[in-house]
């Protein structure tokens, strides 16, 4: 407990307080299970508050900016715009994203099948600007930058392998500057673009909840924190005094 409230006096978040509990607790249990101990003293304490924090978004006019930033008259331009545009209309992680194959896109039937966490598998539509983009590059772009005729990842670099996350970072910071963002963004941003916009606009937290993937829709709810606008017209519209 006094460590605990020498790293709190020193700065350290709930979050990294939480974390370094965990690693204490952990092991005590290990001391316990291994006979070192007789008593796990650690069981008592208890992780602090962490509250909850509101994901950054994109307003739609950002959003534009950005799938509108890729040169798509080169290859990695393209690419780059294809992936822009499936991760938004997707709202996968970006580890899903580039954890697809190109087995895992029906263009004509107009969804993509992806491994999400817990490497439980789920299906999301895509729209039809985000496939008519995905079919250009896998006509026009894969073939050129693909350097092994059998490999099966959907998106890759500019040497003919599968793209990585750091890559991608690279990416979306690249074209965030160049579509005058000047907030800091992430790859998980356009996924909390994607949710927010759906509910802005009138989808329901249960279908959100299953295109994302998420276990609970406690997970989801999240994003009805930063829903106001929508509140708003809902309610100008049906209450009787509004």
């Amino acid at each position: 407990m006094e460590y605990l409230a020498l790293i709190r006096r020193g700065g350290a978040s709930p979050a990294t307080t939480a974390r370094r509990l965990a690693a204490i607790k952990s092991f005590f249990r290990f001391l316990l299970n291994d006979g070192w101990i007789t008593e796990d003293v650690a069981s008592v304490l208890t992780a602090p508050r962490l509250g909850s924090r509101v994901p950054r978004v994109l307003t739609e006019s950002e959003i534009d900016r950005l799938l509108a930033t890729p040169p798509v008259d080169q290859a990695g331009g393209l690419r780059d715009k294809a992936m822009l545009e499936v991760l938004y209309a997707t709202g996968m992680r970006v580890s899903e994203l580039l954890g697809l194959k190109t087995t895992d896109v029906d263009l004509v039937m107009g969804f993509v099948s992806c491994i999400g966490k817990g490497n439980k598998q789920r299906v999301v539509p895509l729209g039809e600007v985000a496939i008519g983009w995905l079919g250009r590059y896998l006509t026009e772009a894969r073939p050129q930058l693909l350097s092994c005729p059998g490999m099966m990842a959907l998106f890759v670099n500019r040497h003919g392998r599968p793209l990585t996350r750091q890559g991608f970072w690279k990416i979306i910071k690249k074209y965030a500057r160049q579509a005058g963002i000047d907030r800091e963004i992430t790859p998980h941003t356009l996924r909390h673009s994607f949710a927010t916009h759906l509910l802005v606009n009138g989808a329901d937290l249960r279908s959100v909840q299953e295109m994302l993937g998420h276990e609970s829709i406690v997970t989801t709810q999240i994003y009805t924190h930063i829903d106001g606008k929508r509140l708003h017209a809902v309610y100008q519209r049906y209450h009787p005094r509004a």
